[in-house]
C-alpha cells in the first residue's frame, strides 16, 4: 500500500472503518478487538455513525457488525460482559445520541472502569460550530460554552477525548486503542462525537485502516521485588492466597493450581476471583470476606502472610479491613496495576500473575507449608460444603429457600454452564454457596454492584461464549431496573436462561436494613395502606413472568424446587431465550460467613432498633484497625 493513497470518507464513516481493522494478540493468539457495534440512533449520532454502520453493513460484509439494543446503559452492560469473558481482549463499541442517550451510558462506564473491562463508546455531542445552539438537548452550561452533559463521562472514562475537527480523530484513535488493551488501567474509552463533524469529509491516508494489531503484554516481575516477595513466604507459618479477577484476565487458574500444590497454601478467591480454583479441590476454601465462606475466613482470620494475586482489595474482601486479624499480618501483592500492588503496605510485585506465579514456583522451590496446615484447610472446606449441601436440600415450607434456588441452577449448570448476577442478596449467597467448576463458570458483577447488569451482562457472555448454557439469575428488584435486553436476545436468537426470584421487594437491601434499625423501611414492593398512610399493605401484584412472556421470551412458571430443577433440564433444550420464574422466602438467611461489613448506624435514634444496632456496629468497629492504609 502506498502511504500516499487517500481515500474520501466522513470522519464517522473512517471511525467505523478504522476499528474493523484492530486486532489484539496475547501469546500469539490474536482475535478482532470489537465484535461489533451497538446503537441507539437519534438525532445526535444517526445521520453521522447510523449512515456508516448502513454503509458497512451494505458495502463490506464482514465488516463491524451493528447490533440494536433497547437501552443505552444495557448496551454497556453488554459489552462489559463480553469483555470480561474474553479475557479483556475483545470488546464491543457502543453509540449513542447527545442528551439523555449518551448520559444514560454513564452507568455502564462507571460499572466497566471501576471493574478494568475495556468498553468504547462513542457518544453524540452538540455541535462543533456552534451554529444554532443551544441544539436539542444541549446543555447550556454558564461556565463555558466547550462543556456538554458528555463531560460527565471523564471521571468515570481511563480515556476521553471530543473530536472538535476531522483532523482530530486520528490521534484520538490511537490513544484510545491504547487504553482499550492496557492490562493495568484498562476500562471505559470515550469518544464524543459532535454531530456536525460526524458527517464532515476529509481525505484519509489509507494506511490508517490497515489491518493493526495491538500487542497486549506479560509485564515480568522485577528480579528484586520477587526475591522479596519469596523471602515473605518463606518466613510464614500460616499463609493464605487471595486469588482475585486478575487471575482469570491472566489465564493464570493452572498456574496458581500448581503454585498452590507446590507451596501447600489454601486459596480463598475474591467475587471476580471465584473459580480460579475448582471447588474441591484440596486446597480450596472459597470465596474470602463479608460474602465470603466460613472455610476462608477462619483462615484468614489467623493467616500471618496474605498473598494477594490480582485482587483490588474491596472492603467486602477485608471484611472492612477485620478480615485478616494477625496484628502484624503482611502482605505480597501481585498485581499487574501498581496501585493494586501496593495497598495494605504490601510488598509489590507488579507482574502478570501467570508469569508472576511461574516466577515464585520456581523461587520457592523446595518449600513448602507443614502438611497439617493443608489438612486443617482441608477439613475447614469440607465442613464447609456439607453446610452448603445442607442449604441446597433446606425443604424450606411453604415457599423455597433462595439457597435452595441456587443449588437447583448449580446443578443445572454442570461442568460447563456459567452463573451471571449483580446485585441484591444472590451476589452474597452465591459466593459463599455456589460450587464452581470451570475458572469462566462464575461471572458476578460486584465491582459496581449495578441492578440491572444481569441480563444486559449475561447476554455479553454469551455472546463471548455461545458454546456455554448461561444462566441468569435475577431478583425482581433488578428484574424491573433492566429487563429489556430480553427483547434483543429474542431478536439475536441469544439462548440465555433467566431465573427470576420474586420475592416482593428489594430483599438484600431489606435484610442490611434490619440489621441497621432501619427496619426493611420502603424495600417491599407493597400498596399503600389509606389507614396508616404508609407502604405496609398487601403485597402489589405484578406478574414478571407474564412481562418477559409479552417480550417474547418463553417463560416456564414454578412454584416447588422439584418443579424449578424440571423446568431448568427443560430449558436446555429450548433455541432460544427462556425464563424461569420461582417465588423464594426472603425471611431465610444464607449460612453466616462469620465476617463483617462495615455499614454505619444512625448515632443516635428515637428506636430501640436502631440503637440497639448501633451498639453492635461500636463493638464491631473495635476490631477495624486504622492501618494499613
Amino acid at each position: 500500500m502506498n502511504g500516499d493513497e487517500l481515500v474520501r470518507l466522513t470522519v464517522a464513516q473512517a471511525l467505523v472503518r478504522f476499528l474493523a481493522a484492530q486486532h489484539s494478540e496475547r501469546d500469539g493468539a490474536e482475535q478482532p478487538l470489537f465484535a461489533g457495534c451497538f446503537g441507539i440512533f437519534g438525532h445526535g449520532n444517526l445521520a453521522g455513525l447510523g449512515q456508516a454502520l448502513l454503509q458497512a453493513e451494505l458495502k463490506t460484509p464482514g465488516g463491524l457488525r451493528y447490533y440494536q439494543a433497547r437501552n443505552e446503559q444495557a448496551m454497556v452492560h453488554i459489552a462489559a460482559g463480553f469483555a470480561r469473558a474474553r479475557n479483556r481482549l475483545a470488546t464491543f463499541a457502543c453509540t449513542s445520541s447527545i442528551g439523555p442517550g449518551a448520559t444514560n451510558m454513564i452507568t455502564g462506564a462507571a460499572l466497566a472502569t471501576i471493574n478494568r473491562l475495556p468498553v468504547l463508546l462513542l457518544p453524540g455531542d452538540v455541535f462543533a460550530t456552534r451554529a444554532a445552539p443551544p441544539v436539542l438537548q444541549e446543555l447550556e452550561y454558564p461556565g463555558g460554552h466547550d462543556v456538554s452533559v458528555n463531560d460527565a463521562f471523564r471521571p468515570v472514562s481511563v480515556f476521553f477525548d471530543r473530536i472538535w475537527r476531522p483532523e482530530q480523530l486520528p490521534s484520538a484513535l490511537l490513544g484510545a486503542m491504547r487504553a482499550l488493551t492496557d492490562p493495568a488501567a484498562t476500562g471505559a474509552v470515550t469518544l464524543a462525537l459532535p454531530q456536525d463533524v460526524q458527517t464532515e469529509a476529509r481525505d484519509w491516508p489509507l494506511a490508517l485502516f490497515a489491518r493493526r494489531v495491538w500487542h497486549v503484554p506479560r509485564p515480568v516481575p522485577e528480579p528484586a521485588a520477587l526475591a522479596r516477595a519469596a523471602e515473605i513466604i518463606r518466613s510464614a507459618a500460616r499463609p493464605i492466597i487471595v486469588a482475585g479477577g486478575g487471575v482469570g484476565y491472566s489465564g493464570a487458574a493452572a498456574e496458581l493450581r500448581a503454585f498452590a500444590e507446590a507451596t501447600g497454601i489454601p486459596v480463598a478467591e475474591t467475587q471476580a476471583g471465584k473459580g480460579s480454583l475448582r471447588y474441591d479441590h484440596p486446597l480450596a476454601l472459597g470465596g474470602v470476606g463479608s460474602t465470603g465462606t466460613a472455610a476462608a475466613n477462619r483462615m484468614a482470620a489467623r493467616a500471618d502472610v496474605v498473598i494477594g494475586i490480582g485482587t483490588r482489595y474491596s472492603d467486602f474482601t477485608t471484611a472492612s479491613r477485620t478480615a485478616f486479624g494477625v496484628p502484624q499480618v503482611r502482605f505480597v501483592n501481585i498485581n499487574v496495576a501498581a496501585a493494586d500492588a501496593v495497598k495494605l503496605a504490601g510488598s509489590a510485585l507488579v507482574a502478570d500473575a501467570r508469569v508472576a506465579l511461574n516466577a515464585l514456583t520456581a523461587a520457592l522451590t523446595g518449600w513448602s507449608t507443614p502438611p497439617a496446615y493443608a489438612q486443617e484447610a482441608r477439613a475447614l472446606a469440607q465442613a464447609w460444603d456439607e453446610v452448603v449441601g445442607r442449604a441446597y436440600a433446606l425443604g424450606h415450607r411453604p415457599l423455597p429457600a433462595q439457597s435452595e434456588v441456587i443449588g437447583a441452577v448449580n446443578d443445572a449448570a454442570g461442568r460447563n454452564g456459567v452463573v451471571v448476577c449483580a446485585a441484591g442478596s444472590m451476589p452474597g449467597e452465591l459466593h459463599r454457596l455456589w460450587r464452581t467448576r470451570d475458572p469462566k463458570g462464575y461471572h458476578v458483577e460486584y465491582g459496581y454492584s449495578c441492578m440491572g447488569y444481569e441480563i444486559a451482562g449475561g447476554l455479553g457472555v454469551k455472546l463471548a461464549e455461545p458454546g456455554r448454557e448461561v444462566f441468569v439469575m435475577v431478583g425482581d428488584g433488578s428484574y424491573l431496573m433492566m429487563a429489556q435486553e430480553l427483547v434483543t436476545a429474542v431478536q439475536e436468537g441469544i439462548k440465555i436462561i433467566v431465573v427470576l426470584v420474586q420475592n416482593h421487594g428489594f430483599a438484600s437491601i431489606g435484610g442490611l436494613s434490619a440489621t441497621v434499625g432501619a427496619e426493611r423501611f420502603g424495600t417491599e414492593y407493597r400498596y399503600r395502606n389509606p389507614r396508616s398512610g404508609r407502604l405496609d399493605g398487601g403485597h402489589l401484584p405484578a406478574d414478571l413472568a407474564a412481562n418477559a412472556e409479552s417480550l417474547g421470551v418463553r417463560v416456564l412458571r414454578t412454584q416447588t424446587i422439584a418443579e424449578l430443577r424440571a423446568a431448568l433440564s427443560q430449558a436446555r433444550q429450548e433455541p432460544g431465550p427462556v425464563l424461569v420464574h420461582i417465588e423464594t422466602d426472603p425471611t431465610v438467611a444464607a449460612p453466616a460467613s462469620e465476617a463483617w461489613w462495615d455499614v454505619p448506624v444512625a448515632e443516635v435514634s428515637e428506636l430501640e432498633p436502631t440503637r440497639r444496632a448501633r451498639r453492635d456496629y461500636e463493638a464491631a468497629k473495635q476490631r477495624q484497625p486504622t492501618f494499613p492504609p
